[in-house]
């Protein structure tokens, strides 16, 4: 095959197409780093793949915005209107003065806090696996999906007591926008939004130390935004960290030596955690919409149109993090990873991500340091954006 030409080096992947999406990707950046697509319903766009560029794009919010959705669906910013757009779908100084109320108790000094009370949760998921006796277990039911849902209620003041109907409501939700419909929840996504409600009353009459408290107590944001605040915390926040650890335990399986040390040293995953999320980037791709003519490595790309951003590509760019960028190095301190974003759009719960991961991680290793998982027969979740494991089979 010529050194130019590749049959669909680009399409919106899912389930069993998220295997191996990392060949395409070197591809587009050796060959192709800014690809046109021309699509029926979206009409023309570029896909940028090379870390300069992505890493450009991400942080020029004037020139490319997320208010017009982060998806390649022309109707997805028409969901919203107003105040009730989430907090993703804005852009400067709109998304910077709300991101001002919300981001206090997700600072990495104040997530630390929170740590003892994940390991406790972490233990009791492990304590399943342990009661398996050996037994094959799938690791992505007993801790890798129950642990992002904890971690939400928590940080949204969801009581202990209506934590099980808020569990139920999350995989629903989580499993429907994964499927490109979120609205096929049905009951689900009515229920939460009711909720969400009580919530904000609930924490009206007794505020607490959480996003929803901190919401209501600012006085300049109405309860329709706040339920929309709460509904992107159930969908965006859950399936990313899932994604993160399913693809940290396969990476790891196949670096035999990196998971010989962390089998030894278990505390090392807490400064290799970045280097883990380089190379899973559980959100692969997301799009912002050109506000101005501009153009990219002499493509031209025309207002209004669709950027898709390749991060999980950006963050295996060999122009930026060396010729092995591909290979797993737990002693790599990577600098600008893209798994969060960059800029005023930084992921707000970037360090609870990290703690949580490398504490189930540091757990997992410390209680089952020679475990095995088995990739080959690990099924992916549908969605076009988030790569994660549906199911992973584990034997302690």
């Amino acid at each position: 095959m010529p050194v130019d030409a590749r049959p669909r080096p680009w399409f919106l992947r899912g389930g069993e197409s998220w295997r191996n999406p990392w060949d395409d990707y070197r591809w587009l950046r050796d060959h192709d780093p800014v690809h046109l697509v021309e699509d029926e319903r979206v009409g023309r766009y570029v896909v940028l793949s090379r870390h300069r560029e992505v890493f450009d794009a991400v942080r020029d919010t004037e020139t490319f915005s997320s208010a017009r959705g982060l998806s390649l669906d022309p109707d997805e910013s028409a969901l919203f209107e107003g105040r009730a757009a989430p907090i993703v779908m804005m852009d400067p100084p709109e998304h910077t003065t709300v991101r001002r109320i919300v981001a206090a108790p997700m600072t990495p000094s104040r997530v630390a806090t929170f740590e003892q009370e994940i390991r406790a949760f972490v233990d009791g998921r492990l304590d399943r696996v342990a009661d398996a006796d050996g037994g094959e277990v799938d690791i992505v039911k007993v801790l890798l999906k129950p642990l992002p849902s904890f971690v939400v209620a928590h940080y949204l003041g969801v009581p202990a007591a209506d934590r099980g109907r808020f569990d139920l409501w999350t995989r629903a939700i989580v499993a429907a926008n994964a499927s490109g419909s979120v609205t096929s929840a049905g009951d689900a996504l009515f229920e939460l939004m009711v909720y969400a409600g009580e919530l904000i009353d609930r924490r009206r009459r007794e505020p607490g130390d959480d996003l929803v408290s901190r919401l209501v107590e600012s006085g300049s944001i109405d309860a329709e935004w706040i339920v929309g605040f709460v509904f992107t915390m159930v969908a965006g926040g859950n399936d990313t960290t899932t994604g993160l650890l399913g693809g940290a335990l396969e990476l790891l399986h196949h670096a035999p030596d990196q998971r010989s040390r962390l089998s030894a040293e278990p505390a090392a995953v807490r400064e290799s955690i970045d280097e883990l999320l380089r190379l899973t980037s559980p959100v692969q791709n997301l799009a912002r919409t050109a506000t101005r003519d501009v153009e990219i490595l002499g493509v031209p790309v025309a207002e209004g149109q669709k950027v898709m951003l390749l991060f999980a590509s950006a963050n295996r760019d060999q122009r930026e993090y060396g010729p092995d960028a591909d290979r797993l190095d737990l002693d790599r301190r990577p600098a600008r990873i893209l798994s969060f974003g960059y800029g005023a759009h930084h992921c707000l719960g970037a360090a609870v991500a990290r703690l949580a991961g490398s504490v189930a991680l540091e757990r997992l290793f410390e209680r089952f340091p020679h475990h095995q998982v088995d990739p080959s027969r690990g099924t992916y979740a549908p969605g076009a954006y988030v790569r994660r494991y549906e199911s992973l089979p584990f034997h302690a």
